[in-house]
Parts: structure tokens; sequence; C-alpha cells
């Protein structure tokens, strides 16, 4: 098995892994009622996208039907 010769720096290892990072998540606010929510997504606090309703207000959004 290969040994490495000499002890990689914690600055070294951290600047290696410094794209590692998670992104932050978009956010859009919705046209409907302006909550945040995640853009192409169905509002989960109104249940509209893209103009109209596609589940009704207070349902759950599992199971909605895509259209």
């Amino acid at each position: 098995m290969a040994v490495h010769k000499k002890k990689t720096s914690p600055s070294r290892r951290g600047m290696r892994r410094s794209h590692e990072a998670l992104p932050a998540m978009a956010h859009a606010e919705c046209s409907n009622c302006g909550e945040l929510k995640r853009p192409h997504h169905i509002c989960s606090h109104c249940g509209h996208y893209d103009g109209r309703e596609v589940v009704g207000a207070g349902k759950a959004l599992k199971g909605a039907v895509r259209a």
C-alpha cells in the first residue's frame, strides 16, 4: 500500500475542499400569496402553480397531479 511522504496540512486540505460547500437553496416569491417557495414547484402555502390552483389550499402536496 502506498504511503504518502508528507502530511497534508489543514490549510491545504481546506483549500482543496473549498468547492465542496452546499449551495444556498434558491427561492422565489409566489405570485398568488407572496410566500417564498422553490422555483418550478407548487406553493406549499396556497397550492398555486403558474397562476392557477393545482392543489386545494391546506391539502397535502404528496400525490398531487403534475400537469
